[in-house]
């Protein structure tokens, strides 16, 4: 599973590094240049995520049609040019069209569909949690990095970088990634898409994934220029000290939370420590007069976000019913895509009309009830799965036992395979067998 996932993973995680590259630095960068407001730097920060929304769903579809090798190329090239636009641009508006254009080479959902063509179902959590996992690395890896480039090299380099990047991804594309089998499943129940949003945890998932997406880009928005600013009046150069300790103490807290998520199978405690790390460290950074103080409310923000990172995919494709993965993961990246865009205009529009004090007072308090809403996410159900030829089983059967400890299953018409997800523990597989065989 590793060779087929990784290849795939490094390459968004190439993609995502370049991104958060300038996430650091970007808003004090763009605060400087020609016709610049707060709120077109917001813009600028989360611009991104508003075309990343937009083409999710067209490049997934394209992606059916033509390939998802080809439509990955296309996705990457796009990239490759934003980045070259954002590198040479001398005012916010061009710097606005590049970050547009940076995040209309929208992969993610084709890298998702390819990781399903290649990974067998009951190990695609697993191959979710990795991709998280290198993309919480790639972040952290930016922050230590991209303050200390930028302020050596100047902002235009890490735009470069990501350009060059971008190039790395190609090549590994077309020399590591292996071309997915095409498969067709028959699927014994299905369901409407509008399904996913009356399922509680799925809807929980998209919560959390969009909160914490738009809370990041809240925070970049607010650190680098609060550091900056009057208040506490850092050079550039010195963001690294804020940005490097919680770079380590990230990657760090990253590791055992994936461990008691995944293996313990304990997601929704991560998620609420999580949360209680975001809200103390928006009211840290709000409230706080000493720069020390400020620096450790950010420490606690990324500790929360990289606790998280590893886990949202897995869980979301472990919460949705086989048929509904895809739909699902689009949904939710679509909808975390946007809450990006909204949460780096929110942020740079109140920087405009309010002060510190009152901006982290009001990302707490929405903290806090996104807190008391994911206390309704419950734990997922550990599943098995059962694969039997198609002539050995006999459907009437199992369509008789469907709701008896099984969750659900599908044929997989290309090998023709049944395959039955059940709930581990609650029958035997040999039990099973017995039940649905001829």
């Amino acid at each position: 599973m590793f060779k087929k996932v990784f290849p795939l993973s490094a390459i968004l995680s190439l993609r995502f590094l370049g991104l958060f590259l300038v996430l650091p630095v970007i808003s004090v960068y763009a605060l400087g240049l020609e016709n610049s407001t707060p709120l077109l730097v917001g813009v600028v920060v989360g611009g991104y995520a508003l075309t990343q929304a937009i083409f999710q769903v067209p490049f997934g579809t394209m992606s059916d049609k033509i390939g998802r090798k080809p439509t990955l190329l296309v996705g990457l090239l796009i990239f490759l040019i934003g980045s070259v636009v954002c590198a040479y641009s001398t005012d916010i508006y061009t710097l606005m069209i590049g970050r547009f254009l940076q995040g209309a080479g929208a992969i993610g959902s084709v890298i998702t569909a390819m990781i399903s063509d290649l990974v067998e179902e009951e190990i695609r959590g697993k191959a979710m949690a990795i991709m998280g996992g290198t993309i919480a690395l790639s972040f952290a890896l930016a922050m230590g990095l991209g303050p200390v480039i930028g302020a050596k090299y100047g902002v235009e380099s890490l735009f470069i970088i990501t350009a060059v990047l971008a190039v790395f991804a190609i090549v590994l594309l077309f020399t590591k990634v292996p071309t997915p089998p095409r498969i067709k499943h028959i699927y014994h129940a299905t369901a409407k898409t509008s399904d996913i949003l009356k399922d509680s945890n799925l809807l929980n998932m998209i919560v959390i994934n969009a909160m914490q997406k738009g809370l990041m880009t809240v925070a970049f928005v607010l650190i680098p220029i609060i550091l900056t600013s009057t208040d506490f009046a850092w050079e550039k150069s010195d963001l690294y000290m804020a940005y490097l300790p919680a770079m380590i103490f990230g990657l760090v807290a990253m590791g055992p939370a994936a461990v008691f998520g995944e293996k313990y199978n304990k997601p929704k405690q991560i998620f609420l420590i999580s949360i209680v790390m975001f809200i103390g460290s928006f009211l840290i950074m709000g409230l706080t007069a000493d720069s020390t103080v400020f620096v450790v409310g950010v420490v606690m923000f990324f500790i929360g976000f990289n606790m998280m990172e590893p886990l949202v995919q897995s869980m979301i494709t472990k919460f949705a019913k086989v048929h509904q993965k895809g739909a699902a993961l689009g949904i939710s990246n679509s909808v975390a895509y946007f809450a990006t865009f909204i949460g780096g205009t929110s942020a740079g529009l109140l920087l405009g009309i309010s002060d510190r004090e009152t901006i982290g007072i009001s990302v707490a308090v929405i903290a806090t009830l996104w807190l008391l809403w994911t206390l309704k996410l419950q734990n997922p159900t550990k599943h098995s799965h059962l694969y039997l030829p198609q002539d050995n089983v006999d459907i009437k059967k199992l369509t008789s036992i469907e709701n008896e400890h099984i969750a659900e299953w599908y044929i997989n018409d290309s090998e023709n395979i049944v395959v039955v997800k059940y709930v581990t523990g609650a029958i035997t597989q040999e039990d099973l067998k017995t039940k649905i065989s001829k």
